[in-house]
């Protein structure tokens, strides 16, 4: 797990996720991971219940939502495995 800092205060968190079960990424943001971590892993999103247990793989801590959601965004638009790889963000699957 790598936890990537941006500047500025932290008040969101964009971050990538990886189910085994699934060899599946999911890319997601909020203002609370820890509760959002447990909720995904408690099968409690939609999204994600089928792939528990979720491993955190990066988490990065930006100034605003709206940088959060736009790094979301660059993420998934390259794709989850392509921006860690592109960033060298080490992750063993």
């Amino acid at each position: 797990m790598a936890i990537a800092k941006r500047k500025g205060l932290k008040s969101s968190e964009t971050y990538i996720l990886f189910s085994n079960s699934l060899n599946r990424f999911y890319v997601g943001q909020t203002s609370n991971f820890t509760e959002r971590f447990e909720r995904h892993n408690k099968s409690m999103v939609k999204s994600t219940k089928r792939g528990t247990p979720w491993k955190l793989v990066v988490k990065f801590e930006v100034a605003s939502r709206r940088e959060s959601l736009a790094l979301e965004k660059k993420i998934k638009g390259r794709g989850a495995k392509r921006y860690i790889e592109d960033n060298s963000i080490k992750f063993g699957m």
